[in-house]
């Protein structure tokens, strides 16, 4: 207690009134502290509450003499009372607030209240229900956190697609606020219900997961007890979980947890699989935490079960759209070709992008890309219907412009609400050339054997289904060597890039592929890396597989992101070499054949190919004098030396060959049969004035070694 005290000279109750005796008495035991003060704050009266409040921590003594904020300076300071005194003689009205005592911490509540001659201080022990009040925050303040939990994750889980969104999401949301270091998410398998698949794994060795899938969902394990019973399984300790499955004590090992929660995945009324989530120090959840991962639990597993659907119905669009596509892509001498296709990143529709390459007669390779707008099974059925159609027409040699008039009238056959664009090339490898056609495509890119880049300026048109033909052809010399790079919208356009900007990038990208000498300079241009050592080019077939990669790499660095499918296809041209080709004019009269006949024999003994002298004699011989009787014009002999031996015969005639079934007594007529038995492949194309039969013949395996 203070020292400083001045006795009081104000009289006391019962000294000025002594029938109120009794009431002093009642004063003096009530079991709240009760103060008097007079005009100048110094007490006068104390009560025995009062008094034991005072003077518990001291001799036994009354406050009495004191100011009051002297004395009730040992709850919680002279100040905070001093300044309530101030304001209580300022508008002589009640007051009161809340102290604690820093002795023993209990809490203590201040009333103030004017009476005649001075002020009454009541004084009531409140530490209960401050405790109460105290409960009652943490209960609220928890359940306020959990429902924000619970928001967040619902908020994450919403926005996740796919299983591993699922898990992203849990470990970004669950793991941090539980203080957890681990989380395993596992999916029962439906072809195997006895064997749990971890789809994903956060703070565990790999050694640890394969550990985990390698084993079976016994009857002793938490997993299998949790799905038995639909209740989750807390295991606060590592004795704790050995004892309860010994068989399992190698897994805490390799794990290097000490504490686990382990919760069924129910979703639809079935349970799909289980989530645990572990700590590395021992943890015990108290009944709230327990009551917040239930919950989780339950959103966790909706959500999976919504991601498994949705990953299950993407692979099945995968599945259907490789299927569509070519498996692999033609191995020709007339070109190297590589191809990609990259569906639109979280899209569970399939596209209608596609790609193809055809070989044609006489060595030369159709190549073909277009792009059905829209997604979904219709689009994907209209695509293969386009693939197919497009395999039909090229058979027939059709033109590019006659081609795509064609798959115009096929589109628009669909419906009004099918679109497609389409760019069709044809490359000759004998004279190096290229023709293009186009209904609303982009334009191709072209790299020369120096590595100068450009787009070529085609006729615009109208996407196929709405296009107005005939479409315009262009034709274009491409050195031997150079590259044709064919794309869909989706590679160049995406949702933050014009096509101008993307076709740009590629441009630049092509540019500086091809400057590299080989493929590890890629990762040496990301690393930042001068490549002065010498190295041996790549060899040309590896070229358009990493061109391939490099414009994947750059136009659409982030998959996931992607809007639109996108596909790739690239070529290195090879064209023939003078030495390989042969051809001669011959007159048009009966002595033509004979002539044939020795010109083939000269040059097939030039080629060492002996061998197919007599075939090629008999077949050539029969097509000229077709040639003679039936056709017009000038007549042409070519032979060319590939993976096949091709003769071609061109007149001016227009007239379609066919094979028909001659009589025992037609004199003629068989000619086109004896082609048809000599021949590997034969068939007819046309050109504007002209027409071209043509064979196709087996060379000796000799010659293909």
């Amino acid at each position: 207690m203070n020292e400083r005290r001045t006795p009081s000279t104000h009289p006391s109750p019962s000294a000025t009134d002594p029938s109120q005796g009794r009431v002093n008495r009642a004063l003096r035991e009530m079991a709240d502290g009760l103060l008097l003060v007079d005009g100048a704050w110094r007490i006068f009266y104390a009560n025995a509450a009062a008094e034991r409040l005072f003077t518990e921590d001291g001799p036994a003594e009354t406050p009495v003499g004191y100011l009051l904020w002297e004395a009730a300076g040992t709850l919680q300071g002279d100040r905070a009372v001093e300044d309530l005194c101030e304001r209580t003689a300022a508008d002589g009205l009640p007051g009161g607030f809340d102290v604690k005592r820093p002795t023993d911490g209990r809490w203590y509540h201040l009333r103030l209240a004017p009476v005649p001659d001075g002020t009454a201080v009541y004084i009531s022990d409140i530490t209960e229900s401050k405790a109460r009040e105290a409960a009652a925050a943490r209960a609220h303040q928890a359940a306020a956190e959990q429902a924000e939990r619970i928001k967040d994750l619902t908020i994450s889980l919403s926005g996740a697609l796919t299983v591993q969104d699922v898990v992203s999401a849990v470990a970004q949301r669950v793991l941090p606020p539980f203080g957890a270091s681990g989380l395993t998410i596992g999916i029962l398998e439906e072809a195997r219900l006895n064997r749990v698949r971890i789809v994903g794994a956060i703070g565990y060795p790999e050694s640890f997961t394969k550990m985990v899938e390698a084993e079976l969902v016994s009857a002793a394990s938490p997993v299998s007890d949790v799905l038995d019973s639909g209740v989750p399984l807390y295991i606060d300790t590592a004795e704790e979980h050995i004892r309860r499955y010994p068989h399992m004590a190698h897994r805490i090992d390799a794990s290097g947890k000490k504490s686990w929660a382990f919760l069924p995945l129910i979703a639809s009324g079935r349970p799909i699989g289980a989530c645990s989530i572990s700590f590395t120090e021992q943890r015990r959840l108290d009944e709230a935490e327990q009551t917040l991962l239930t919950a989780l639990s339950a959103l966790i597993a909706q959500a999976l079960e919504r991601a498994r659907l949705h990953d299950a119905e993407r692979l099945r669009a995968r599945e259907l759209q490789r299927g569509l596509l070519p498996c692999t892509l033609p191995t020709l001498p007339a070109l190297t070709a590589a191809a990609r296709y990259i569906p639109a990143g979280e899209a569970t529709d399939v596209g209608g992008d596609w790609y193809d390459v055809l070989p044609l007669s006489s060595g030369r390779v159709a190549l073909v890309i277009g792009d059905v707008m829209g997604h979904g099974l219709s689009e994907a059925a209209a695509m293969g219907r386009l693939r197919t159609a497009v395999h039909t027409l090229a058979d027939l040699e059709l033109s590019p412009d006659d081609l795509l008039a064609h798959l115009n009238d096929l589109v628009a056959e669909l419906g009004e609400d099918f679109y497609a664009t389409c760019l069709y090339a044809v490359y000759d490898p004998t004279d190096a050339s290229c023709t293009f056609a186009a209904a609303g495509h982009p334009p191709p890119a072209v790299a020369d054997p120096q590595g100068m880049v450009r787009f070529l300026d085609l006729e615009p048109n109208s996407p196929l289904g709405v296009a107005d033909p005939p479409f315009e052809t262009t034709r274009l010399h491409v050195p031997d060597g150079s590259l044709l790079v064919l794309y869909t919208d989706g590679l160049a356009e995406t949702a933050t890039r014009t096509i101008d900007r993307g076709m740009a990038l590629l441009t630049r990208t092509l540019a500086e592929t091809l400057k590299m000498p080989d493929t590890d300079a890629d990762a040496a241009a990301s690393a930042g890396l001068e490549q002065t050592r010498h190295v041996v080019p790549p060899a040309p077939d590896a070229l358009p597989e990493r061109l391939c990669d490099a414009l994947t790499a750059n136009l659409l660095p982030t998959l996931s992101n992607t809007i639109d499918d996108a596909a790739l296809l690239i070529a290195r041209l090879h064209s023939l070499d003078a030495a390989d080709m042969a051809g001669w004019t011959l007159p048009q009269e009966p002595r033509a054949a004979g002539q044939a006949r020795a010109l083939i024999r000269d040059q097939l003994a030039r080629w060492d190919l002996d061998a197919l002298v007599m075939t090629t004699e008999l077949i050539v011989s029969e097509l000229v004098t077709n040639a003679v009787r039936y056709a017009r014009g000038p007549i042409r002999l070519r032979l060319l030396r590939s993976d096949f031996l091709v003769c071609e015969v061109a007149d001016g005639s227009l007239t379609t060959p066919h094979v028909r079934r001659a009589t025992d007594t037609d004199e003629g007529g068989r000619g086109l049969q004896l082609v048809n038995a000599l021949a590997h492949r034969w068939g007819a194309r046309y050109e504007t004035s002209e027409k071209y039969v043509w064979t196709e013949q087996q060379l000796p395996q000799a010659m293909l070694m």
